[in-house]
């Protein structure tokens, strides 16, 4: 038994020495010019999805008209100047989405789920937000996204 004992701090010396010359690589690491949005409940669930950025105003406009397909775990953040109730249509998006609107807190403030594409009605929560994620139909129930979720925005 002693010597087991005596094997495993040397072992755990030898990793923390390793430790530093390993390369840290890490699937969360981000290359230039990508964004993420995080979104954490108060029980400590994350979601992470990796997003396109729309902050001019023909981005903005455009959002993800005319797309056919939108792969999991990926989005449209929409980055707005200023805080206002923003309302979304989806005349001409081809995929239906769920639209999480963000406050300037960077707290979820409310999810409009699953919007059917190619129609005119007004998707909106009623409240201002500062942000608005796009992301596929069904993400937010199978990510248990809801109001009060803590968002970071990563690569802004």
């Amino acid at each position: 038994m002693s010597r087991g004992r005596r094997t495993l701090p040397a072992l755990a010396a030898f990793l923390v020495a390793l430790g530093p010359a390993c390369p840290r690589t890490s699937p969360k690491t981000l290359g230039p010019g990508e964004a993420r949005v995080l979104i954490q409940s108060p029980s400590g669930r994350e979601s992470a999805v990796r997003v396109e950025l729309a902050r001019s105003p023909a981005e903005l406009e455009r959002g993800l008209m005319w797309r056919k397909e939108l792969p999991a775990d990926q989005g449209m953040l929409f980055v707005f100047k200023e805080s206002s109730e923003h309302a979304f249509w989806m005349k001409n998006t081809l995929i239906p989405l769920d639209l999480i609107f963000i406050g300037e807190d960077l707290r979820v403030l409310g999810v409009v789920a699953d919007a059917l594409p190619l129609t005119t009605d007004a998707r909106t929560i009623g409240v201002p937000s500062r942000y608005v994620l796009e992301v596929n139909a069904g993400y937010s129930a199978a990510h248990g996204v809801a109001r009060g979720d803590l968002v970071r925005l990563e690569g802004l």
